[in-house]
């Protein structure tokens, strides 16, 4: 999920009255919320799970087990030299570590909830495994829980600040309405995939996605992999809960092409985009005797000439008349593991 969403969720939590359990309370929730995304300046670390975004830190040891003490230390320090400097606090509150910690690790836990339900997915169990986990319940920007989050965050906000005894009452409500709306949405995906595997031609997929779109919630875009070709499909359960609306012939993936294997570590990008790619395709373009290999992944597009998500490698073609011509030390590429 994006950032906003994140932070209101450890926001509306505050607001139901946990920010009141200590001094930078609210703080280490709204932060520990965030804390798993900052995986996104470790692309250059050489150990992968760290490196890898969604790796390491959103799963159930980095990010739910680790992470939650450093935060919370950190605001216990920054705690220790404000009253050092004489700070006044406003709120009133003592300061109690273990509530500082408890919260830290209650906001950081949403964080892997909430991303699990997008069809970007997360390692929840990174470094032990590198599976990627998805319900494909959610769009990344989900416009109802924003406009569910911050109206009762706003509505509490205002009451608090009359000292209205039931300021609590909406981010309460709110976070209840939001969990209800999650599984609700999880359940359309997997009735999504059941209608896809019970109609024609009975599909056995590899991998299967059923993304929401933004605004029109209840909607799936399905695609899938099956013997490596790639198909998609519409559903809408206001229509039909069993069938899918429309379904598109399969197209080859083009990742068994041997210049599109042997790419595969042709670069530090492309191999970064394939350990975290779940569908990807590949087009290959020879040129003489160099070759241009595109990579996508099919989640995000409608095949490589809606190219969203991509990267490319040129690399040569391997031509024994190149080789000869040229010079050229052609070295096989190390493998990969996918």
């Amino acid at each position: 999920m994006d950032n906003l969403t994140h932070s209101l969720v450890g926001w509306a939590l505050g607001q139901a009255g946990l920010k009141r359990k200590t001094r930078k309370g609210l703080a280490a929730l709204i932060l520990g919320a965030n804390m798993p995304d900052i995986d996104v300046f470790f692309g250059w670390v050489p150990w992968v799970p760290l490196a890898t975004h969604r790796g390491f830190t959103h799963g159930l040891l980095g990010g739910v087990l680790l992470m939650p003490p450093m935060l919370a230390g950190l605001l216990w320090l920054l705690d220790r030299w404000q009253v050092r400097r004489g700070t006044s606090f406003i709120s009133g509150l003592e300061m109690r570590f273990g509530w500082l910690l408890a919260l830290s690790y209650l906001g950081a836990l949403t964080h892997p909830l909430l991303d699990w339900q997008t069809v970007y997915a997360i390692q929840l169990l990174s470094p032990f495994n590198n599976h990627w986990y998805h319900t494909d319940g959610l769009f990344i920007i989900d416009l109802w829980i924003l406009l569910t989050l911050g109206g009762a965050i706003a509505l509490s906000i205002r009451r608090e600040n009359r000292e209205l005894p039931n300021w609590r009452r909406p981010p309460i409500v709110a976070l209840a309405v939001v969990a209800v709306y999650i599984v609700v949405n999880a359940g359309i995906s997997v009735a999504a995939k059941r209608a896809l595997a019970s109609n024609p031609p009975y599909p056995r997929a590899d991998v299967a996605v059923a993304s929401p779109p933004p605004v029109f919630f209840w909607r799936r875009e399905l695609v899938w992999r099956e013997e490596r070709n790639i198909a998609r499909g519409a559903y809408d359960p206001a229509l039909s809960l069993a069938h899918l609306q429309s379904q598109t012939a399969p197209v080859p993936d083009g990742m068994d092409h041997p210049l599109a294997r042997r790419a595969l570590t042709a670069t530090p990008e492309v191999v970064r985009f394939m350990r975290w790619s779940i569908l990807p395709m590949a087009q290959v373009k020879v040129e003489g005797c160099q070759a241009q290999v595109n990579y996508n992944d099919a989640r995000f597009s409608d095949g490589l000439s809606r190219n969203r998500f991509w990267i490319s490698a040129t690399i040569p073609t391997g031509d024994p008349a190149c080789t000869s011509a040229s010079g050229l030390n052609d070295e096989p590429h190390r493998p990969i593991k996918l």
